[in-house]
């Protein structure tokens, strides 16, 4: 009798550490991808997606950890990114990049990434009198640059 209260109250406990590390594994999802990982969870919270999360990827990184490894390099681009949002994270910006990139039509593409780029900055209309701002067309160009730098990240996930 004793031994099955203590089998029973052992039971218990693994059952409450398993959902802890599942509740511990959602806010990390949450915390590594935004808010698809919220998404998913409230659009199937019956469903089995929490125990299937990642496997579709067989060892690959996501398209958001790529696009955060490629912003934290020393390439040119991702340095003029970096400068532009520094008061965003990085993961931040490739999660806005990623909805970018969803967009069907390249010329909605490179706009919304200029907007993603403008996030923190007033625009200013041909004012290169001032290093401090960039204006309309130096936006539309790092756009273009930093598209043609993530064009083979998109090719692998499509």
């Amino acid at each position: 009798m004793v031994q099955e209260k203590q089998s029973d109250r052992q039971q218990r406990l693994d059952n409450f550490l398993q959902a802890v590390e599942a509740a511990q594994k959602v806010q990390d999802d949450i915390m590594k991808y935004g808010f698809e990982a919220a998404h998913l969870y409230c659009d199937d919270v019956d469903g089995d997606w929490l125990e299937t999360w990642g496997e579709d990827e067989d060892g690959q990184q996501s398209f958001v950890e790529l696009v955060t490894i490629f912003l934290q390099s020393d390439d040119l681009v991702a340095v003029r990114v970096r400068k532009q949002l520094k008061d965003k994270s990085l993961q931040g910006i490739a999660v806005e990049l990623e909805r970018c990139l969803r967009l069907s039509k390249e010329e909605e593409r490179i706009f919304g990434v200029k907007n993603v780029l403008a996030g923190s900055v007033a625009v200013v209309e041909s004012n290169r009198g001032t290093s401090d701002e960039f204006d309309e067309i130096e936006l539309l160009d790092l756009a273009e640059e930093l598209l043609e730098k993530l064009s083979k990240f998109v090719t692998q996930y499509q």
